[in-house]
């Protein structure tokens, strides 16, 4: 078995809980996500199952989209709801300001990540510092807001709609936000709508898959591991370069590619490798997926 599986991730859980979850159901090992959610926020969950854990880092690097809720007039440790208090202020803010505010979040911006935060410092992750009274200095990352519209306005709440880079921090971006108001605020709800090509209408939840699973239909949810690759060019493969490419060897296709990666398929149109240039129109397998060769 293997392929995409997107999970709808209800609140409440880590998204290693949802991977041990379906390792249980699926009966294997090689289950990975792409992504953590925290364990408050809720939706697109991608997960990877067998030799398709490999295109992990093609997926990682993928834009995402948000519904977010964030509350004024106070801040937490985590900068959101699942965190201890810090702060309380009285809210003196209307729609128009905060309007005004999302201005200086949108396109490209430097954003510093929350100390709890799944990132390592000097070999430590961050909220294992955070967890021990500690806080260190965190380097500002550039990040990208291509869209980040109020959508919602019920005092002291409103919702955000974000379209983001990947390792955007929308806990960040709420205690960002909440220091512009100068009232604070913080995270109460997040939903994923979508991770890269994959979106909600594509996923599954936990109770549907178990059903699945209990019916021995589990791989009806998986989709074609070259799902994880939209966009990359299309590389069919002749039975002799199928031959060369499980063998690891180097093929320069019939017509150029100019390309950094390309997917490999072969005479049934599957995925079985992803192919890395080094020069001219040369690739050379990077990741071996297909089980036969």
């Amino acid at each position: 078995m293997q392929g995409v599986l997107v999970v709808d991730k209800p609140p409440g859980i880590t998204s290693h809980d949802v991977v041990n979850q379906v390792r249980r159901m699926a009966k294997m090992r090689r289950v990975g996500h792409t992504g953590t959610l925290d364990p408050m926020a809720t939706g697109v969950l991608v997960l990877l199952l067998g030799s398709a854990t490999r295109l992990a880092r093609f997926i990682l690097s993928e834009d995402k989209q948000y519904f977010a809720t964030l509350r004024l007039g106070i801040s937490t440790t985590t900068y959101d709801a699942d965190g201890e208090i810090t702060a309380t202020h009285a809210v003196d803010v209307d729609r128009p300001a905060i309007e005004r505010s999302l201005h200086r979040f949108r396109g490209n911006i430097l954003q510093v990540p929350p100390m709890y935060a799944a990132i390592r410092h000097e070999g430590k992750r961050l909220y294992e510092l955070a967890r021990e009274g500690k806080e260190v200095e965190r380097k500002a990352r550039p990040v990208t807001l291509y869209r980040l519209d109020l959508v919602g306005w019920d005092p002291p709440d409103f919702t955000l709609d974000i379209e983001c880079s990947s390792g955007t921090y929308i806990r960040s971006l709420a205690h960002d936000l909440g220091q512009v108001l100068g009232c604070g605020a913080h995270l109460t709800a997040l939903r994923r709508k979508t991770s890269g090509p994959f979106t909600l209408e594509q996923s599954y939840s936990l109770d549907t898959l178990e059903e699945l699973a209990r019916e021995g239909r589990l791989e009806a949810a998986l989709l074609p591991s070259h799902t994880a690759l939209e966009g990359m060019p299309v590389l069919q493969l002749t039975p002799e370069q199928e031959i060369a490419v499980g063998y690891g060897q180097t093929i320069t296709p019939d017509k150029p590619y100019t390309a950094e990666y390309v997917q490999a398929r072969d005479s049934a149109n599957e995925l079985i490798a992803v192919l890395v240039r080094l020069e001219d129109s040369v690739y050379r397998p990077t990741i071996v997926l297909s089980p036969h060769l």
